[in-house]
């Protein structure tokens, strides 16, 4: 809750200047709450709040066996729950109806950056075969934190009749935290309400 709250306070303070906000559901990766506000005719600037699909059990692997709780630990799976993620964007819009020919509604192209916040929890599962290292221990519980920027490119279409916006978007998001250099695709369709 406390981060919804923050949310609606940088919102609050953009509030000034802006002319146009947007509300709404994202669903890909990450999924959750969209909250968007026109800065001006063309630069918008968005924040998520919502969940992020886990990375790959090669990544997790590959984490275990970087930072092994005991030195004779063998990797044999993971459990991962809680995945949060929360991204603040700046974004370029050009209206792309002169090149489509679109006598209704508005069709943007978009493109932008910005930063990426992902939390999850990680619980490894591992045994030993040296008896002596504490063979009972098979369970090693982590925080994943991953942070870094994120490039992004899509189009929205805003109906002429209904307040409504649909987007669709392809982006990629690079670890600077935790695996840095990590690459993740990510993509995502939604709809926000505008007021």
């Amino acid at each position: 809750m406390k981060h919804i709250f923050i949310v609606v306070l940088m919102f609050a303070g953009i509030n000034g200047f802006a002319q146009q906000h947007q509300v709404g559901l994202r669903l890909g990766d990450p999924y959750g709450l969209s909250l968007k506000t026109d800065l001006n005719e063309h630069y918008a600037a968005e924040v998520i709040l919502g969940r992020g699909s886990p990375n790959s059990s090669q990544y997790y692997r590959r984490t275990f066996d970087q930072n092994k709780p005991l030195s004779s630990a063998i990797y044999y799976g993971q459990q991962v729950s809680g995945a949060f993620s929360l991204q603040a964007r700046l974004a370029y819009e050009e209206s792309l109806n002169g090149e489509f020919d679109i006598a209704a509604g508005n069709l943007k192209g978009f493109a932008g950056f910005g930063v990426q916040l992902r939390n999850v929890a990680v619980s490894y599962f591992y045994h030993t075969p040296n008896g002596g290292e504490n063979a009972s221990a098979n369970l090693s519980e982590r925080s994943d934190i991953d942070f870094g920027p994120e490039g992004f490119v899509g189009a929205s279409y805003l109906f002429e009749d209904l307040p409504v916006v649909l987007f669709s978007e392809l982006g990629l998001f690079m670890e600077l935290m935790n695996r840095i250099g990590h690459l993740k695709v990510q993509g995502a369709i939604g709809a926000r309400y505008r007021f």
